[in-house]
């Protein structure tokens, strides 16, 4: 008799009951719906790392089991952010303007709501005109599309064009971080549709809920956060289970020898590259209204850079282990860079975490590539070893 799924793999229930727990935990302390121990923004802390968790396992599947170092991923994950930031900004912006308009003598056309939104929105780059672009911003639900539509499309078009021509290895890395930096580059443009380098803020405000605080709100979207990672770590284990999961694995390892056994590898890449693209721009969906703003600094190369390095130092090849690297230095990120780690006086100079801080990183992620290549996850396999 065949065993189940969570039977062939009982990682994942422990996993999901890792995450249950600890969802459970913040509820409990936090300040709207428990003790108050946990402010509301360290819940939104903890929200926006479930959400980089997320897109590190999308990171660890594409990277850590199909070889594709992709230095582009944090671009599909910023493009799914500025998707529902869109929705976010315009329907704000039409509550107020509404409620200022109101107020006239003569009642506003649509036409003059529409300017006064467009030049409330995009007066800070001097226009008063919507852009093509913003043309399904009124919709919740057309916005929400083009979060998966968007990324899923960029990534099956770039995809199709690399792996067709048989691009690999540093080559193919030194491409995707070409589309995102141009990718970066445009939306640096006034002229982008996107506000430029003011990019979209005020996300933190939901339309429709300013009467609900901030701390049960951020509550909401740490449930959401915590459910799209459970059913995105349940997903990606299944892709990667049975037969689907071992040519995975094998084009990893080699990619002629799979091509030679007559498995089309070039499809197998692009699903898999597609797929965690989409993921990737659910997590930004997520994220950027927790986090209240998105540039397009958060698009910049550098960023799918720092995801590689939390997938290295988890331990790639193990979907827990990207969770793992992901949330342990993006927490240690968050206490250095907040003022939290104490500076230390030597004397003759003093040690401020928050100009050193990325200098430890880089020492750390070196250090686990020469003398630790399995990542803290392979601190766990040990342990499962050592008991059986």
């Amino acid at each position: 008799m065949r065993k189940s799924f969570f039977a062939e793999n009982p990682s994942v229930l422990w996993f999901l009951a890792c995450l249950g727990l600890f969802t459970l935990g913040v509820t409990v302390l936090a300040e709207a719906t428990g003790a108050g121990v946990i402010s509301t923004s360290f819940v939104k802390t903890l929200g926006k790392v479930l959400c980089l968790c997320l897109i590190a396992i999308a990171m660890d599947v594409v990277w850590g089991y199909c070889g594709i170092l992709s230095l582009g991923h944090f671009a599909f994950f910023g493009i799914g952010g500025y998707a529902v930031g869109m929705w976010l900004m315009y329907a704000r912006t039409e509550a107020i303007v509404t409620q200022n308009l109101a107020e006239r003598t003569i009642p506003p056309t649509p036409t003059e709501i529409n300017d006064a939104i467009a030049t409330q929105i995009f007066g800070v780059v001097g226009s008063t005109e919507f852009p093509m672009i913003w043309a399904f911003s009124h919709s919740l639900a057309l916005q929400l599309l083009l979060v998966v539509l968007v990324p899923g499309l960029l990534a099956l078009v770039f995809g199709w064009l690399a792996f067709r021509s048989r691009v690999t290895g540093v080559y193919l890395s030194i491409l995707t971080q070409a589309m995102t930096l141009a990718l970066a580059l445009y939306l640096f443009q006034n002229d982008s549709g996107l506000r430029g380098n003011n990019g979209l803020s005020g996300l933190q405000n939901i339309p429709g809920f300013e009467a609900i605080p901030q701390s049960v709100i951020s509550m909401a979207f740490f449930w959401a956060s915590a459910v799209a990672l459970g059913l995105g770590y349940v997903l990606f284990a299944r892709v990667l289970s049975g037969k689907m999961g071992s040519v995975i694995r094998a084009i990893r390892d080699g990619e002629a020898r799979v091509r030679f056994l007559g498995y089309h590898v070039e499809s197998y890449k692009l699903f898999i590259f597609t797929l965690t693209a989409v993921v990737a721009g659910i997590a930004g969906a997520l994220y950027y209204p927790q986090a209240g703003i998105i540039n397009p600094a958060e698009v910049a190369p550098i960023a799918s850079i720092y995801l590689a390095v939390w997938v290295a130092i988890g331990g790639r090849g193990r979907l827990y282990g990207a969770v793992i690297g992901t949330a342990f230095v993006s927490l240690l990120s968050s206490w250095f860079t907040g003022g939290g780690a104490p500076n230390i006086n030597l004397g003759f100079y003093t040690i401020q975490w928050t100009e050193w801080w990325l200098v430890l990183l880089g020492v750390s992620f070196v250090a686990v590539t020469l003398f630790f290549p399995g990542g803290i996850g392979m601190i766990f396999e040990k342990l499962k070893r050592n008991a059986s």
